[in-house]
């Protein structure tokens, strides 16, 4: 069981029946030292996130849950096409709602973590931090450069991202797929 206390971002839970992963916990103390924990809960099955409050009484199971490795493939519209890493006659099919804002970050051959919940693969669990490929770059205006800024730019995945002035095309640079900012460059 889980306790309270142990409630934190990233902590997995069986909440409502549902595996669901906590994305976001603000403990907030209310008067005469009742305090609760306001969190935002995203359903590893259907991939939507709710906003819950828990109180200090509250226990949860642990879901049983194990994983396995596949390989990104393709998308067609609103669906990502995956395979078994070491099986590719074993695909596997996710809307763009299930995997949510890391989908825009996948690019071909990559592999992610399948989530296994009840013996059926329900989710996947993308690396936080990709290496991406800079396809097109607005160019530096002379002087503009002298003051902290962002520029748009997009990515081999068709992504757009802010990223600093002095990132080109070319560039192959680090992208947190939680948050779809810009890390650093890497060469």
């Amino acid at each position: 069981m889980i306790s309270y206390n142990e409630l934190e971002k990233g902590t997995r839970i069986l909440f409502k029946g549902e595996p669901s992963e906590i994305v976001e916990a603000k403990p907030l103390f209310k008067g005469r030292g009742h305090s609760v924990l306001q969190a935002k809960i995203k359903n590893l099955i259907t991939g939507t996130i709710i906003s819950t409050t828990f109180h200090p009484s509250d226990t949860f199971k642990e879901p049983e849950i194990s994983k396995i490795k596949l390989k990104y493939l393709y998308s067609y519209r609103d669906s990502y096409f995956f395979c078994e890493k070491d099986n590719p006659s074993k695909r596997f099919e996710f809307k763009k709602e299930q995997i949510g804002k890391p989908a825009e970050f996948l690019k071909e051959n990559q592999i992610v973590e399948g989530i296994i919940f009840e013996k059926r693969l329900v989710n996947l669990s993308l690396p936080i931090k990709v290496e991406l490929q800079v396809l097109e770059a607005p160019p530096v205006i002379k002087g503009q450069s002298a003051q902290a800024g962002t520029k748009p730019i997009i990515l081999e995945t068709r992504a757009k991202i802010s990223v600093p002035l002095f990132i080109e095309k070319g560039d192959i640079i680090e992208v947190n797929t939680e948050t779809g900012e810009y890390v650093r460059r890497t060469s």
